[in-house]
């Protein structure tokens, strides 16, 4: 200007600790929990690996798991700013097109740490990718539709990262054993996303999301994630028999009654009970999905 004043312009940036409520870090430990299952599985010992598996820990949770969030809450925008103002995007704390940002800077450097971890990590990431922006993004916004949705969820946080774990331990593709144990997790995974959708019923019927408890009923619904959950887990157990592992098989098959008898309680009060078993049923599922890794281990290491 003439008098010489110098206009200060402020540029908005995300508040660090806002940028890292948006990848909510909670949502981590399935993936987390699923790449070191694969890293078990793989029957290879840790032994001098472990800044390969520090980066797959990372790659599946902060890094995948975390774009997930951030472009989630990002399409959402608008829907969140009715129902859940104090996010990070519909607050104000992330400004402008930075939820956007994030996203795509969030993807692109998950792809390079994937192409460092190898060929099957990046086509694994690469495919995850894919599905966490079709789940969000228009035109496809597989989040709309319960089944479609909660497939490709159920594949990102079991199949996929259990996949990326013995990928990065064998250093090429897995056993077929190990992807077709991934595969039936992931099956099961669905009818967990189903229960999951519970806790927003009323408020997924407002606003067009077709989740499995609004398209079947509450009862339907539960019955059917039982089933899905349950039969996945009967084929893992029997495959274990088959695959001369039969301790692990037993195992499985205890943790499955378990569930079935929890399934139970959970079916006098679906909606009411949804979470309850989400914390005491998913925890034994996880646990079973541990028990079968280990064995596929050793079930491996005794082949080679």
């Amino acid at each position: 200007m003439a008098d010489g004043t110098q206009i200060a312009i402020e540029v908005k940036r995300p508040e660090p600790a806002a940028v890292l409520e948006l990848f909510k870090p909670i949502t981590w430990f399935a993936p987390m929990w699923a790449y070191g299952c694969g890293v078990v599985s793989s029957g290879i010992s840790p032994a001098g690996h472990w800044v390969g598996i520090a980066a797959g820990i990372a790659l599946a949770g902060p890094l995948v798991c975390g774009t997930s969030q951030a472009v989630n809450d990002w399409y959402d925008r608008h829907v969140d700013a009715i129902n859940e103002p104090g996010r990070p995007i519909p607050s104000g704390r992330i400004p402008g097109a930075w939820g956007f940002y994030i996203g795509v800077a969030w993807s692109l450097l998950s792809l390079v740490v994937a192409g460092w971890l190898g060929l099957w990590t990046l086509v694994a990431c690469t495919f995850g990718l894919a599905l966490a922006w079709a789940y969000s993004a228009p035109p496809l916004r597989l989040k709309l539709n319960g089944w479609y949705g909660n497939a490709a969820v159920g594949l990102c946080y079991e199949g996929l990262p259990w996949f990326t774990g013995a990928a990065v331990m064998a250093g090429g593709l897995p056993d077929w054993r190990i992807v077709l144990t991934a595969l039936l997790y992931s099956v099961g995974a669905h009818g967990i996303m189903t229960l999951n959708d519970f806790k927003a019923i009323e408020g997924d019927r407002r606003m067009g999301v077709n989740s499995l408890p609004v398209q079947l009923g509450a009862e339907a619904a539960a019955r059917l994630a039982c089933i899905v959950m349950i039969m996945p887990q009967i084929v893992v157990a029997l495959f274990l028999v088959a695959w001369d592992a039969p301790v692990s098989a037993a195992l499985v098959a205890v943790s499955l009654l378990c569930q079935i008898g929890l399934m139970r309680r959970l079916m006098t009060d679906p909606r009411k009970l949804a979470p309850w078993y989400n914390a005491t049923g998913t925890t034994l599922y996880v646990l079973g999905m541990l028990v079968a890794a280990f064995a596929l281990g050793d079930i491996i290491k005794g082949v080679a």
